[in-house]
């Protein structure tokens, strides 16, 4: 058999490895959290929007769920405003949630979207505050064991699926920013933390899976030894260790949790850096990065 014959032997079985996968996720929605540096790489951004049409193009409902933290930095710096961080978490003054609002809803979505939509007319930009999608509540953190006000900082507390259902029920991708509506303070915004954010809306939407892109390969029993990578584990297990896990991963898997808890079958927290990451995740055997579920399946 030539080389030629050989790689196409490759490509097929490929194809026939996603079949399980397909059958799966035929009908069903999948969110992902777009963030990290697949959010800033051109390569890896051009990537993850071919992975949305494919979803799409095979019968899965895929929804994105994105922040902006980079963006919005950058904005905040150009525009002289201080960036402050507590307890990992961004402090949100009047003046910086307006330049959050505009980054995520101006600059953020409609790239994800324009994107998608190089592909055909298939994605749609909406905001958290849209028809009152998110409605949220104002939060802080305890930092070294003392409450610390993070502004206008919130979690979101209840989700109005309503506009996204019928964007996909119209054959679209909706790309969600992750702000909301205060619950108790009329008129007033809150940034919400988009992984968060993700697990409230997969768990609305009844999804199949949630999806969080980030820029580690996944989460590891025994950081930094890199042969402690887990590859599934069960929503108890995952519960007692978060204490002990980096502060930057445990609102990802506290995300995680809260999904499979809501009734998600599975969430993954998976490796950004790499192409076509999405694809890997959903389609194959192997997947790619950390999945969380309930139980695990009996082999």
């Amino acid at each position: 058999m030539g080389a030629h014959s050989s790689h196409a032997s490759v490509k097929a079985a490929a194809l026939i490895e996603s079949l399980t996968w397909l059958k799966r996720y035929q009908g069903q929605t999948i969110v992902v959290k777009f963030g990290g540096n697949a959010m800033v790489n051109e390569e890896l951004k051009q990537a993850f929007a071919e992975d949305m049409v494919y979803l799409r193009q095979v019968g899965v409902r895929p929804v994105v769920v994105h922040g902006g933290g980079p963006q919005i930095s950058a904005e905040l710096e150009r525009r002289g405003i201080p960036s402050e961080f507590r307890g990992g978490l961004r402090v949100t003054s009047p003046e910086a949630l307006e330049v959050v609002r505009d980054v995520l809803t101006t600059q953020v979505g409609p790239e994800i979207v324009a994107l998608i939509n190089e592909h055909g007319p298939f994605a749609q930009a909406i905001s958290g505050e849209t028809d009152r999608l998110f409605a949220g509540t104002r939060r802080g953190t305890v930092v070294d064991g003392v409450e610390v006000d993070l502004g206008q900082v919130g979690d979101v507390t209840s989700v109005n699926p309503a506009t996204v259902l019928a964007i996909l029920d119209a054959g679209q991708i909706p790309v969600v920013s992750s702000i909301a509506p205060d619950a108790q303070q009329h008129g007033q915004t809150l940034n919400v933390n988009a992984d968060s954010a993700a697990a409230s809306l997969a768990v609305a939407l009844d999804a199949a899976k949630l999806i969080i892109l980030t820029d580690v390969a996944g989460l590891y029993r025994d950081w930094p030894n890199r042969d402690s990578l887990v590859t599934t584990i069960e929503a108890e297990e995952l519960r007692a260790l978060v204490p002990s896990l980096e502060s930057g991963m445990i609102p990802k898997m506290e995300a995680c949790l809260e999904a499979v808890d809501g009734g998600v079958s599975a969430a993954a927290i998976i490796d950004g850096r790499v192409l076509h990451a999405i694809l890997l995740e959903a389609f194959t055997a192997e997947g790619n990065g950390t999945e969380v579920v309930s139980k695990k399946e009996e082999s």
